[in-house]
């Protein structure tokens, strides 16, 4: 793909359905006793891997373009596939249905492609073995080899990194357990899974902790009941095109019904309140427990004198640390990142990819075990290489705008269909050029 530099953005931005969103509304719907209609439901290749799993246990699913009717087996009403389940890229799709096999009478096997067989997996073998399932890995790496148990034994399990994949894990193992299963977080993390179990009708008790911790917990005798969904439109999605609004400076675009969980926006919070961006959010509204509204932003960069984000922030931002890496070529005092180990160990490594990519582009940066400091930078057009990383594809694509001269050629762009195919044309719809 080429990117050439463009001039601004302006007109209305149509975005996939949420990602995360949508992986917990077919698992959900698909443990509960009845028929769920999904509206909007994204139409990434890894949501796509999360439907054909639970086909692939017998799940009744039809699918209507972005539109999704669910039979729900309940709990416990899975079959036993007949051959691997394959969650191609997708960590999500593995990690959460990880936790609902785990209490099934059967066993079963996850599989995935090179890269998310690379992607840890035993932040959650080890939780779930403590439940009295017996999982079988490479080295704590997929494929994984699941020994259902049901019930499982319910256990009190604090997280030992900020990780809502493996809260929701538990979580789930927890609805086929012999008791209250917690979880305790010392970092708030998306809380997707709490909202769609408590909109689906089960009861999640939340309680402070000592030191600011938080417990959540789940009985293993509660029913899902269906209910009809509507999925906001994606933030994680929606935070290229406000990068690039906002560094050009003529831009202006809306988004509309974009989920602003505040597990999820803290990228606004960081626009606005840190760097100064023109974003502001409109007709605020909630969908089944989503708070969503319409995203408008301008172009306007006003930078301050320490632009740095590190701590429990960088938990709720880690899907946007690319494209915020790409900004940060624009901002007169640069932008620090630390913290962020856990981009190591995503799609790529994510700190490594965006490092070598910043400086093809031209851009002076350096490279820190747990992140990253770029320094403003006139960006260039260069050949880059996605690392099959969709969101490595699409931060590149929004440098090559940016760039003061050149194309910019994106090696792998094929990739961003793992969460918004159609990226490059709905980016394509609203980029003015000189």
């Amino acid at each position: 793909m080429l990117v050439r530099p463009a001039k601004c953005l302006r007109g209305e931005v149509s975005l996939p359905g949420d990602k995360s969103i949508s992986h917990r509304a077919a698992i959900m719907a698909a443990l509960a006793n009845g028929e769920t209609r999904i509206e909007n439901f994204a139409t990434s290749a890894d949501c796509a891997s999360t439907l054909k799993c639970l086909q692939d246990l017998g799940v009744d699913i039809r699918c209507e373009g972005n539109t999704v009717w669910i039979c729900g087996v309940g709990k416990s009403g899975f079959r036993k596939p007949s051959g691997d389940l394959d969650c191609g890229n997708s960590g999500t799709t593995m990690r959460l249905m990880s936790g609902v096999l785990a209490g099934q009478k059967f066993d079963s096997v996850l599989i995935g492609d090179e890269s998310l067989s690379r992607r840890p997996m035993k932040r959650v073998i080890e939780p779930l073995t403590e439940m009295g399932a017996a999982i079988e890995s490479v080295e704590g790496h997929a494929p994984l080899t699941i020994h259902g148990r049901h019930p499982l034994q319910a256990i009190s399990y604090e997280l030992p990194i900020a990780s809502a994949q493996i809260k929701s894990c538990v979580l789930l193992a927890g609805l086929n357990a012999d008791g209250e299963t917690s979880v305790i977080e010392s970092v708030p993390t998306r809380d997707h899974t709490e909202r769609m179990l408590r909109w689906l009708g089960v009861e999640v008790v939340e309680a402070d902790e000592y030191r600011h911790k938080r417990r959540i917990s789940v009985n293993g005798n509660a029913e899902m009941t269906a209910g009809d969904l509507l999925i906001p439109a994606d933030i994680s999605a929606a935070t290229f095109f406000m990068v690039a609004a906002t560094c050009l400076y003529q831009s202006n675009v809306r988004m509309p019904n974009v989920g602003i969980n505040p597990t999820r926006s803290a990228v606004i919070d960081v626009l606005k309140q840190k760097l100064g961006a023109s974003v502001s959010i409109g007709e605020q509204r909630e969908e089944n427990n989503e708070p969503t509204g319409n995203i408008s932003v301008r172009g306007r960069l006003k930078t301050q004198r320490s632009n740095e984000i590190r701590g429990k922030v960088v938990a709720n931002l880690i899907d946007e640390l690319p494209a915020l890496a790409v900004l940060g070529t624009q901002l007169e005092f640069g932008l620090e990142v630390r913290d962020a180990g856990e981009l190591r160990v995503k799609e790529s490594d994510r700190i490594a990819a965006v490092v070598e990519n910043l400086r093809r582009v031209g851009a002076d940066v350096e490279e820190f075990k747990d992140g990253f400091h770029v320094s403003k930078s006139n960006l260039k057009g260069a050949k880059v290489d996605s690392f099959g990383d969709h969101r490595i594809a699409m931060a590149f694509a929004i440098a090559g705008l940016l760039a003061v001269e050149g194309e910019t050629e994106i090696i792998g762009a094929e990739c961003v269909d793992v969460s918004f195919p159609g990226f490059f044309e709905t980016l394509q719809n609203v980029v003015v050029y000189e």
